[in-house]
């Protein structure tokens, strides 16, 4: 006898507004007091009661890395909706800046992000290329619109981008940080 199929149920309006006040609250706090940020502060700055959080996320390790899995979402998703409002030269450009705030939120999630390791997890696995799909579609409008150059792999603006990024922090200078992405975004500018 067959087994009968099973839909899964959309979660509803409140609990994804939940969910997402939640992950933006963890956030905030494991990289403001590492991985062990109570969950009832979590509650409290996200409006929710802590059997909420509980629920969404059972263990820490899950809400580390849902928290840490909504921030490249984010910023991968950003790349497309940056497509659809700013021509490809001024995406591209944008996304860079952004990309520089992710990695500094990764960096704080540090500590955070080990324990999801030390669990046994691969919070990193679809990372890369995740980051270097975002960063493939930008290059494709930019080569469209003849801004880069064709031969521009994805994966070494990628790679660049996370020196950059790793370095911001000790530099202090947001100014000088938005020159040496000038530098790189310039470099990759379509030859005559």
């Amino acid at each position: 006898m067959a087994k009968p199929e099973t839909t899964q149920r959309r979660p509803r309006a409140d609990g994804q507004r939940n969910r997402a006040r939640i992950l933006e609250a963890a956030l905030h706090l494991f990289v403001e007091r590492g991985p062990d940020a109570p969950f009832t502060e979590i509650a409290k700055e996200a409006g929710v009661g802590v059997g909420t959080v509980y629920r969404h996320f059972p263990a820490r390790e899950d809400l580390i890395e849902a928290a840490y899995r909504s921030e490249l979402d984010a910023v991968c998703a950003g790349a497309v909706e940056l497509l659809e409002q700013v021509p490809p030269r001024d995406a591209l450009r944008t996304w860079m800046d952004r990309f520089v705030d992710y990695w500094a939120t990764k960096i704080g999630l540090t500590e955070a992000l080990e324990a999801v390791v030390a669990a046994g997890r691969d919070p990193f696995a679809q990372s890369r290329g995740q980051v270097d799909e975002a960063v493939g579609a930008l290059l494709a409008a930019t080569v469209e619109a003849g801004v880069t150059r064709p031969e521009i792999e994805p994966d070494d603006v990628v790679v660049a981008l996370s020196g950059i990024a790793m370095v911001a922090p000790v530099l202090e200078d947001r100014d000088q940080v938005s020159r040496v992405l000038d530098l790189l975004y310039e470099g990759m500018g379509a030859r005559p």
